[in-house]
């Protein structure tokens, strides 16, 4: 068994941070569904910037860009993080080898969300220069709330099955790419109750040890699915140019891992009981 990391979180880490109101919570505008994710993609990569703005919360100090092709205008997340170090220490005495924190796992995070059925899970993110920087683009969730904000509001979902189907999907995915910072602001929610993840900086770590398999209790067949066939070359032929031959092979390895678990559950409790 291949050991890659020096800190190993036990589960997906929950943060409750205090969030200011940066999106509020309405129907999502309709130039958001106008547009096919290649065609959104397409706007990220070639629309002019008229405004940039600091998002004002975050370690890796995200910008919100204002974009315009002249005839659409919308807004996207501009993230340049770019950092790793052999070992990284953190406030609360934990460590971490082997350290990266780094704008190319946004896009390899959307990217793999399409190989495996869950783009929409995951807003469209391209590669571009912005200001002579070199950085992550993200489309821009309109009308959408943070899962912090939505516990701090006591706001509950209207379909708590729906939610909990969703949140499977969640887990399973942040199992896969083994994210070490996900947390109650990297979630959004839309004004129809269509959970999105964002910020994967800190993903994509190069251990082969699922960070929650506790919480893999059930799963999407389509997703299951999809998992079933990832292979290294297909991976490599889509996210080779933000992910390193070891990544690769850590979310193989993880697959593997994710597969292997909810087989051995299908077998102890049937497949009605463990895929939806």
């Amino acid at each position: 068994m291949r050991v890659r990391g020096g800190r190993r979180p036990f589960g997906v880490r929950v943060v409750a941070v205090a969030l200011p109101l940066l999106w509020s919570f309405v129907v999502p505008a309709a130039q958001d569904t106008a547009l096919t994710p290649v065609e959104q993609a397409e706007f990220l990569r070639t629309a002019r910037v008229i405004r940039g703005r600091p998002i004002g919360i975050g370690v890796t100090q995200p910008w919100r860009l204002t974009l315009t092709d002249g005839r659409l205008t919308h807004e996207a997340a501009f993230n340049m993080a770019n950092e790793e170090a052999p070992m990284k220490r953190f406030d609360d005495g934990t460590f971490e080898t082997n350290f990266v924190d780094a704008y190319r796992f946004n896009i390899a995070a959307f990217g793999l969300a399409e190989l495996v059925g869950l783009g929409d899970a995951v807003p469209v993110t391209v590669e571009r220069i912005w200001n002579s920087r070199r950085g992550s683009l993200t489309w821009w969730v309109e009308g959408a709330m943070s899962e912090g904000e939505r516990l701090a509001q006591g706001l509950e979902p209207p379909d708590e099955a729906e939610w909990n189907r969703q949140m499977y999907r969640v887990r399973v995915f942040s199992n896969l790419v083994h994210d070490t910072d996900r947390n109650l602001g990297n979630m959004l929610i839309t004004g129809d109750w269509r959970i999105r993840m964002i910020d994967f900086t800190r993903a994509f770590r190069l251990w082969d040890k699922l960070s929650g398999e506790g919480d893999l209790d059930r799963c999407d067949r389509t997703l299951l699915d999809g998992l079933r066939t990832l292979t290294e070359d297909g991976l490599e032929e889509r996210l080779g140019s933000y992910l390193t031959s070891s990544e690769i092979e850590a979310v193989i390895d993880r697959r593997d891992l994710i597969v292997v678990h909810f087989e051995r559950l299908i077998a102890e409790r049937g497949v009605a009981a463990v895929l939806y």
